[in-house]
Formats: C-alpha cells, structure tokens, sequence
C-alpha cells in the first residue's frame, strides 16, 4: 500500500543529530501510514550503524562517495512514493502535531507545491527561513562592509523578511531547505533538486522552479520545528573565502544560481508574469 507521507533524511557525519530527529519523528501520533529513508552520503562516523541497530525498520541507502545535498535528497526522492514528501535535515527536531497539520494543509490545498514550517532555535527564537529571491547585491551585503551601510541593511532586512510578520501564512519567493513539504503531483512536474548545487542554492532554486511551473511556495507558521542550525559558511566576512570551504562552496553556488538565471526577471511576480524556462 503506498504511504501517505515519505520523510527524506540526508545524513553526512551527523549521526546523533540524525539519530534525534529520528525519534522526535517516532515520538509523533502520525494518523496514517509513512516512510523514513535516510540517506547517507560516505559517512565516516558510526552513523548507518547506529540508526540501523536502533531502528531496523527504516531504510538507510550508503553512498559510497558524497554526493551533495542536492544528489542525496534525489536519491531518497526516487526511493520513495508518499503522496506527500517531507525534506529534512539531520539538526531537525519535529515538535508535536507539525507533520499531522504540514500534511492536512497540504492536502486541502492542492496549489500549494512547496512548503515550509517556522524554525525555532533551541531557545524558542524565530530563525528566519523564508526569503526574497537573491540579487547579486545580496550576497555582497551581506559578505563585505557594505552591509553595515543604510543601504545595505535595508536590502539584507528585506531579504530577510524582517517587517513581514511571522505569526501569518504567506507566500514567499523561497525557503530554507531544512524542512521543505513537497507535493508528488508539483514533484512529477518539476522534478528534483538541480545537482549542480552540491551545497547551498538548492533550496532557492527548488522553490523557484516551483514557482516557475505555477506552484506555490508556502511559509506555514503553524507548523513548527526545532532547528539547531549554524551558519558555516558566515565566519569571516569576505576574506575567509581563504580559510573557510564552506564559505567558498556558498559563492560557487550563488555564481552558478545567477548563471543559471541570467537574463530572467528576480521577483517572484515577474517570474509568474512571464513563461521563462529553468534549464
């Protein structure tokens, strides 16, 4: 019988943050049935074995290289058949009744393609996880002194959806990829992640192909999830493009998003005025 819901976990040297999103999943009252793959990309750690010897039942697909994000999340899309698709990273911690609400709006809502809950740290303070689309200026901002200037935090508070209250549901240009719900019928449409990204940009053009086939991208407040995220790739400004892969890896990607696009109209609403191709 196909599940209702499949949930996708890529796994890199994050077993116990991959372990505890697990039983954060476990620990909810799922109505229906589900699936859980994680999919793990050559880690060097214990963690296939210890997800397999605590829960036998889910299915753990070893890769035998890292193949990014983007590659992982495919692989576990193309493993699974759940009418609904549920993205998660390993520092997810689900909080009760997410996944049942993430679902029934999903479902009441057929327009509706993408969608993301809010994030909380830890400590219950909002993580921003809904943006505007990139513009090149964007990345300088928030890379250089620029940012501190008049202009450049008026641009980085509007990337970042600062005056947009989050208590509402909105439709947004993109989300961030640590909890992303997606719909078969808009997946079979749109397909999968554009492995050119092998880390950061995935999850901006991924909610923007979406939007490009006429689905929606939706930031659902009343779903909620825990998130011990970290910025990797913000420590040390412009200059630690020396010292910091992270950091190199972002700007490769923000090089290969503006390529991919070059020529085509950034806001959400020209890009649904107009039938640009995602190639």
């Amino acid at each position: 019988m196909k599940n209702k819901l499949s949930i996708i976990i890529v796994n890199y040297n994050t077993g116990q943050l991959t372990r505890a999103c697990v039983k954060s999943i476990f620990g909810q009252s799922l109505p229906w049935s589900f699936e859980i793959v994680v999919v793990d990309n050559a880690s060097s750690d214990e963690s296939v074995e210890l997800l397999q010897s605590e829960w036998p039942e889910i299915k753990i697909i070893s890769n035998a290289t890292n193949v990014g994000l983007a590659g992982g999340v495919n692989i576990g899309l193309k493993e699974t058949t759940g009418q609904f698709r549920l993205v998660l990273n390993p520092d997810i911690i689900v909080l009760d009744g997410a996944i049942t609400t993430m679902v029934n709006y999903m479902e009441a809502n057929p327009p509706v393609g993408i969608a993301g809950g809010k994030l909380l740290s830890p400590n219950g303070r909002l993580q921003y996880s809904c943006y505007e689309f990139y513009r090149p200026m964007t990345i300088v901002y928030r890379r250089t002194w620029l940012g501190k200037t008049k202009q450049g935090r008026k641009a980085v508070r509007k990337f970042l959806m600062k005056d947009y209250d989050h208590k509402v549901a909105a439709e947004v240009d993109w989300l961030m990829g640590a909890c992303l719900m997606v719909n078969e019928k808009a997946l079979e449409q749109v397909g999968g992640m554009d492995e050119r990204f092998f880390l950061y940009f995935e999850d901006v053009d991924w909610c923007r192909r979406f939007w490009l086939r006429g689905w929606k991208v939706l930031y659902l407040p009343a779903v909620k999830f825990s998130h011990y995220h970290q910025r990797t790739s913000e420590h040390g400004g412009f200059w630690g493009l020396a010292t910091n892969w992270v950091m190199r890896e972002h700007i490769w990607s923000a090089v290969k998003y503006f390529y991919k696009y070059r020529n085509q109209a950034t806001g959400r609403t020209a890009i649904n005025q107009h039938n640009y191709v995602d190639n």
